[in-house]
């Protein structure tokens, strides 16, 4: 089964890029007791970040254990030299360190944009014997003898994350259906309990009896409920991740210490007992403390978070940021949300399907510091919580120096060469103008109408769906959340609606005034906004569709879909001028025309569905747009043969050297990348137990 693997699909490339996250001029900004907030906090990410690893794969924090332990007694300079002199080639030192690269910020063997696997450029073989060239290698042969067929193996249902047979994951034990989860997801509903920081274990005895267990993240381990229906038992027990998380925990505490005012106190605080006690309320109570510390030199967030990779699309991904706010360009940002009630009745649907009041929400531009994920966004609108959004606000954040450094493209394949200029020239500020469109008034637009457990709607009895001209017939019940009700679907189908109110309000003049663009600037950028978009879709969006598990990355299914809406509409043209390319081109004529006009009814479409909770209209339409069939099947091919790596960026170090802290910049090589981190733990003894013994625990569920 293996041999028919394409395995070069499955390999980071030799020149894969590495760009730094520049952000030493922010930090030396920092008073010292706010840079000694932003330590702590970095501290408690990356404490948490290793979470990341276990969420991934069952293989991933051993294979992070191998290589931190491996680079740790051996520098990857020293390392180099050594198998150099014994006769390997400096690109199999290179395949080994791009692979580690990968590992590292990926936050695992899987990638975190589009979830597949991706193996060493190396032969297990010859790996292998340039392992045992190392220092470490009698310290990490045990480790590499069990990891490595799993390393490499690349048999059906282990490509890709998603349910099993055609996937893995371990937010689900393996014998888990997606019957299995919407089971629990009922009682967890009759509970009123949310599954962003859970996982769901599912044992069946030999009598036929069933347990599932819904495991909270938490340093404290105990039993909290327990039902029996039948044949099927529902436990809830805490204790996920406990050493790790508690970790988090006590530096949070820390960073508390050095908070600016007690909003942020509290807010840190907050998250440390949900962290200590798997409370999902103390989290949601740390949420609006967040929501209510307005412009803060040091912008942060951490939990479990976005809901891209578990298959269900219920439970979150750790993650944990740390950045600091770039005030010149956050006035652009300041300037959108103090506008954003004059753009929002320009959205296609009636003021009776967009929130009451509009709570006008921080937006500022960040530098990034730490970032402790399995990838980095360009921007973000979170809580992710319906009862918060919709009610009491959010934040939104663009990351300023994440944009440059990820969204320059030197290569873009499909494009006429004049187009091709364009981009590179203005792709980088239409990106810019996306974020904010995306992020403030796509995510923070739309209401959802809701019925409370005493009956009473909020919506009036007049209200009428614009898409049947009668009164809605469905709403979201009491412990309904929009995550819950769409499953696996919503992520997607959410940031199509955004990237739709991207597109649509970039069609406003105004809008492009405030990000300083006017007259045939202002078109260019207009133009290449939409493009890029288009582009994406068309030209990147099929690397992450697989045959057997369909889409694997939200955001590259939405652009799909908006792509083959304006193919639709015919402004945009796609065709195949030989066997090895394919030509993508816009009328640029019609974006104000029929284009304003194909997004604007497929967008009113999304609202609607959305806000009234119909997934059954929901999934027909998305998933029309969504189908790879002919000729997109053929064009695949020549999609893959022209991917592009996505950048892995290097991040900082903070260090504390007596009451004060430093900060340590690294190359941008795999070699930069590597070390830092290497020095990003002190001591990393007990994470690398915590790791193993994580990983050890959960192999039963996962094999």
């Amino acid at each position: 089964m293996s041999g028919e693997v394409d395995k070069s699909q499955y390999i980071l490339p030799l020149d894969q890029p590495i760009v730094s996250l520049e952000v030493t001029s922010a930090f030396k900004g920092l008073c010292d007791q706010e840079q000694l907030y932003a330590h702590y906090i970095s501290e408690a990410s990356w404490a948490g970040g290793l979470i990341t690893f276990l969420q991934t794969s069952i293989e991933s924090g051993p294979i992070f254990v191998l290589l931190h332990k491996l680079f740790s007694a051996q520098n990857p300079t020293e390392f180099k030299a050594a198998a150099i002199e014994a006769g390997f080639t400096d690109d199999e030192v290179k395949a080994f360190f791009i692979y580690t690269c990968g590992v590292l910020s990926n936050a695992g063997n899987y990638k975190g944009f589009g979830d597949s696997k991706f193996i060493p450029g190396i032969s297990k073989d010859r790996l292998e014997a340039l392992l045992e060239k190392s220092s470490a290698w009698t310290d990490i042969e045990p480790l590499w003898c069990k990891l490595k067929d799993v390393i490499y193996d690349l048999e059906a249902g282990k490509t890709c994350l998603g349910y099993a047979p055609h996937g893995c994951t371990t937010y689900l034990s393996k014998n888990c259906t997606p019957e299995d989860n919407q089971r629990a997801q009922e009682w967890m509903k009759s509970q009123q309990i949310d599954a962003y920081n859970t996982r769901l274990f599912k044992t069946v005895f030999p009598d036929g009896k069933i347990d599932y267990e819904i495991r909270l993240a938490s340093e404290e381990k105990g039993e909290l409920k327990k039902e029996t229906f039948g044949n099927m038992t529902f436990r809830l027990t805490k204790g996920d991740y406990s050493p790790l998380i508690g970790r988090v925990a006590k530096n949070l505490e820390e960073a508390a210490k050095y908070a600016a005012n007690s909003t942020q106190a509290k807010m840190l605080e907050s998250y440390a007992q949900s962290f200590i006690t798997g409370s999902l309320d103390a989290h949601k109570d740390g949420s609006r403390f967040w929501i209510q510390d307005k412009g803060p030199a040091v912008e942060t967030y951490i939990g479990f978070i976005e809901t891209y990779r578990d298959p269900a699309g219920l439970r979150g991904e750790f993650e944990g940021f740390v950045a600091i706010v770039n005030r010149a360009m956050s006035t652009q940002f300041a300037t959108l949300v103090e506008h954003a009630e004059d753009f929002l009745p320009l959205l296609p649907w009636p003021k009776g399907f967009e929130k009451d009041t509009f709570l006008r929400p921080d937006f500022t531009s960040l530098d990034v510091l730490t970032f402790a994920s399995s990838g980095i966004p360009a921007g973000i609108n979170i809580p992710n919580y319906d009862d918060i959004r919709q009610s009491e606000g959010f934040k939104n954040v663009s990351l300023g120096n994440v944009i440059p450094a990820s969204y320059q493209m030197t290569v873009t394949p499909f494009l006429n060469q004049a187009d091709a200029e364009l981009v590179q020239k203005w792709r980088v500020a239409s990106f810019k103008l996306q974020v904010g469109l995306h992020e403030l008034l796509g995510h923070g637009s739309g209401k959802l109408l809701q019925r409370a457990a005493d009956g009473v709607v909020n919506y009036p009895p007049s209200l009428l769906d614009p898409l049947t001209g009668n009164p809605p017939t469905t709403c979201y019940e009491p412990g309904d959340t929009y995550d819950s009700r769409f499953g696996p679907m919503s992520s997607s189908y959410e940031e199509c609606r955004a990237e739709a109110v991207g597109l649509y309000l970039s069609l406003e003049p105004a809008v492009l005034k405030i990000f300083g663009h006017e007259g045939q600037e202002a078109e260019d950028v207009l133009y290449v906004n939409w493009l890029s978009l288009v582009w994406n879709g068309v030209g990147r969006a099929l690397e992450t569709w697989d045959p057997k598990r369909g889409w694997l990355q939200a955001h590259a299914q939405a652009r799909f879909v908006l792509a083959r809406v304006l193919i639709q509409a015919g402004v945009v043209t796609v065709t195949q001028p030989d066997e090895n390319d394919l030509l993508v081109t816009m009328d640029r004529t019609a974006l104000r025309g029929a284009g304003r006009t194909a997004i604007a009814n497929f967008l009113l479409k999304l609202q609607v569905y959305k806000a009234t909770a119909n997934i059954e209209a929901a999934q027909r339409l998305y998933q029309h747009y969504s189908e790879v069939s002919e000729p997109w099947l053929r064009w695949r091919a020549i999609v893959l043969a022209n991917k592009q790596p996505r950048k892995i960026f290097t991040q900082a170090n903070t260090r504390l050297e007596g009451s004060y802290v430093t900060l340590k910049t690294y190359e941008e090589s795999p070699e930069g990348m590597i070390q830092s981190w290497v020095e990003r733990f002190q001591d990393p003894q007990p994470l690398y137990d915590a790791l193993l013994e994580l990983s050890a625990s959960d192999e039963g569920h996962f094999q």
